[in-house]
C-alpha cells in the first residue's frame, strides 16, 4: 500500500516530547490505581474510569462513564470527523489487571516507578501502556481541534473524515461480560465502528537477526472447565486407589499432555511470511515446527528459538489444556472423596466448545471420565479479522515506514482479548499496540508476570505509529 506523508511528521519535536511525557505520566497514574480483577479493592475499575474521564475532559471532550455493576466502571468518548469518510475507528482498551503479589518484584507492582529506562508495574504491558498511548493520540487530536478554534466535543477535528471512538472497559481479565459485553448489549453506539484497534499486536520480535511485527488478526478462544473427581472417603491409615486426590493427579497428568498440532490458515500465513524473511536454515526449522508429528516439531522449535518463543509457538499450533487449580482434602488423615480441577483450555479457530469438551473427556479416558463431572465455567469463541482490507494494509505500511528494517506479518496471540465481544456487531478487530523492543527484551514473559514493565523508548516509538494510523484511516 502506498501512503502519503507521515502525519506525525507535521508535529514539531516539542509537541511529540510533551505527548510522550504525558503518556508516561498517564501510564504511571493508571498503574497506581490497582484495578485488580476480581475486584480488590472494590471500585478500582470505576476509579480508573473516572481518572480517564478527567483526562478526556481536560482536553475539552465530554466522556461518559457507566457503572452497570458495583465498582466496575467503563468510559467512552468520541472525536468527530466531518462525516464524509465512513464509519468510525474504535480504539479499545481494558482497565482491569490481574493480581500481583509484591514478593519477587524489583519495584512495588502498584507504584508506577520509572527506573532503568522502563515504567514498572502491574498493567504496564497488559494493557495500560496501550491505553495510555491511545489516550495520548486522542489528546493530540483534541489539542489540534482547539488550536483551530474548534470545540473538540462537538466540532470536527481538522482533517478527519471519520469519527474516532475511544472506549476503556472493565472485566476483560474475567471474560469481559461486565465490561465490553455489557457495552455491546446496552451501549453499542460506544463501539460500533468500521474496525477496532486493541492490544497484542505490532510489538517487535527479533528472531534469527530479523525484526518482525506480528499484527493480531485472529485470537484463540477459551473454555474454562471445573472438573470434580469423585472417589471414596476413608481413613488415611488405609490407602486406597479411589482416593480422589490420587485420581485427580492422574487426571492432571493426562490433561496436561500436549495434543496434536493443527495449522490454521492464519498460522499458515504467519509461518510462510516469517520463513520467507529468514535465512535458509532458520526457515527450514520454522517450517518443520508445523510438522504433523509433534516430535519433529518440538525438536525443530528446541533448535530454533528461545524456550519463551517455543512455548508460544506450540500453543499457537494446537488446542491447549492447562490444569491451573487443584483442590483436594481438608485433613492429613482423611482420604478425600472429592477433588476439584479447573482447567484453562485455549481453542484454535474452527474448534467448538463441544469439540473441546470431547477432547477433555478423551484425555481423561473412560475410567476417569466415569468418576468426573465436567462443568463449563465460561467460553469465549475464537475470532478472526480479514487481512485483505485497506486498514490492514495501512497497519503494515505504517510499520514499514517507521521501521524500514521491520517485517510486519499477520499473527495470532495465544491468549484472548475483548475482540470476541465485538464480533457479534460485525466489527473486525486488530491487535495493534506498536512497540519497538530491544532484541533481548522478554516481552511475552511480562504478561501476568513478575516485574511487568515497558520501555520508555518503545513507547516513544509507538506513539507516532498509532497517531499516523488513526490520522490516515480517519483522514
Amino acid at each position: 500500500m502506498t501512503v502519503g506523508a507521515r502525519p506525525s511528521g507535521g508535529l514539531d519535536a516539542a509537541t511529540l516530547d510533551r505527548a510522550h511525557a504525558e503518556l508516561v505520566e498517564t501510564l504511571r497514574a493508571l498503574i497506581r490505581i490497582p484495578s485488580i480483577n476480581p475486584p480488590d479493592p472494590p471500585g478500582a475499575e470505576r476509579a480508573a474510569a473516572d481518572y480517564i474521564a478527567g483526562v478526556l475532559a481536560d482536553v475539552g471532550l465530554r466522556p461518559e462513564v457507566v457503572e452497570p455493576f458495583p465498582g466496575r466502571g467503563s468510559v467512552a468518548a468520541r472525536l468527530r470527523g466531518d462525516g464524509t469518510g465512513g464509519e468510525p475507528l474504535l480504539l479499545l482498551s481494558h482497565l482491569d489487571v490481574v493480581p500481583a503479589l509484591p514478593d519477587g518484584w524489583t519495584h512495588d507492582p502498584f507504584a508506577g516507578d520509572v527506573a532503568d529506562g522502563y515504567v514498572w508495574g502491574r498493567g504496564a504491558v497488559d494493557m495500560k501502556s496501550t491505553l495510555a498511548t491511545q489516550l495520548a493520540v486522542i489528546r493530540l487530536l483534541a489539542h489540534e481541534a482547539r488550536a483551530a478554534g474548534r470545540d473538540p466535543a462537538i466540532d470536527p477535528v481538522p482533517g478527519l473524515t471519520r469519527d474516532v471512538l475511544f472506549a476503556a472497559t472493565a472485566d476483560e481479565e474475567a471474560g469481559g461480560h461486565q465490561g465490553i459485553g455489557w457495552v455491546v448489549d446496552h451501549r453499542p453506539e460506544w463501539v460500533r465502528a468500521a474496525a477496532a484497534l486493541t492490544e497484542c499486536g505490532a510489538v517487535s520480535v527479533t528472531f534469527a537477526g530479523r525484526r518482525f511485527y506480528p499484527i493480531q488478526v485472529a485470537e484463540k478462544g477459551f473454555a474454562v472447565y471445573r472438573i470434580v473427581v469423585r472417589g471414596a472417603w476413608g481413613h488415611g491409615s488405609m490407602p486406597r486407589p479411589d482416593n480422589a486426590a490420587v485420581l485427580a493427579a492422574e487426571a492432571v497428568t493426562r490433561l496436561a499432555e500436549p495434543g496434536p498440532p493443527r495449522i490454521t490458515p492464519v498460522m499458515a500465513r504467519f509461518l510462510d511470511a516469517t520463513a520467507a524473511a529468514l535465512p535458509a536454515d532458520a526457515a527450514r526449522l520454522l517450517r518443520a515446527a508445523a510438522d504433523p508429528d509433534p516430535r519433529v516439531g518440538d525438536r525443530a522449535l528446541d533448535a530454533l528459538c528461545d524456550p519463551m518463543y517455543g512455548w508460544a509457538m506450540r500453543a499457537l499450533l494446537r488446542d491447549t489444556i492447562s490444569p491451573d487449580v487443584i483442590r483436594a482434602g481438608f485433613k492429613y488423615n482423611v482420604i478425600p472423596g472429592e477433588a476439584e480441577i479447573i482447567v484453562d483450555c485455549r481453542v484454535l479457530p474452527e474448534t467448538t466448545e463441544a469439540e473441546m469438551r470431547a477432547e477433555v473427556v478423551r484425555r481423561l479416558g473412560p475410567g476417569l471420565a466415569a468418576v468426573s463431572a465436567i462443568e463449563l465455567v465460561i467460553f469465549g469463541p475464537p475470532v478472526e479479522a480479514p487481512i485483505d482490507t485497506p486498514l490492514y494494509d495501512l497497519l503494515e505500511a505504517t510499520i514499514r515506514e517507521h521501521d524500514p528494517d521491520g517485517i510486519p506479518v499477520p499473527g495470532m496471540p495465544p491468549f484472548a482479548t475483548d475482540a470476541k465481544h465485538l464480533a457479534p456487531l460485525g466489527v473486525p478487530t486488530y491487535g495493534f499496540s506498536p512497540l519497538r523492543l530491544e532484541p533481548d527484551e522478554r516481552f511475552l514473559e511480562r504478561f501476568h508476570g513478575v516485574d511487568e514493565r515497558v520501555g520508555l523508548d518503545a513507547l516513544r516509538w509507538g506513539l507516532p505509529v498509532l497517531y499516523d494510523v488513526v490520522r490516515r484511516f480517519c483522514g
